[in-house]
């Protein structure tokens, strides 16, 4: 047991920060990899999107493009890129989670 006044090892510091900032980076490069799909609510428009935020496909049903007039598919479109952002943002999250949960039990 560590006295509570006790001066850190440097040594010790300094490892512990470059194995997160590895464990980071490592996770990084997993988010990146990743791809994620989503959709609007009634599946008109399908998005994929790297994890990097880049979007490599749009697909929009063909039923869709007869049905609606351009304001309302575009409303669509957006619906399934906001969906398809959100999906990120939770799955970068996830990853992300147990690096989070380790410095705060660090500190």
């Amino acid at each position: 047991m560590t006295e509570p006044d006790a001066v850190p090892d440097m040594d010790e510091l300094l490892a512990q920060v470059r194995k997160q900032t590895e464990e980071v980076q490592r996770i990084q490069r997993t988010v990146e990899a990743m791809e994620v799909k989503a959709a609007s609510r009634q599946n008109e428009v399908t998005v994929t999107l790297r994890g990097d935020g880049r979007f490599t496909s749009v697909d929009i049903d063909q039923r869709a493009i007869r049905e609606y007039d351009a304001r309302t598919l575009s409303e669509i479109v957006l619906e399934a890129v906001n969906a398809g952002l959100q999906k990120l943002a939770e799955a970068s999250s996830a990853k992300f989670a147990p690096v989070i949960e380790a410095s705060r039990s660090q500190q």
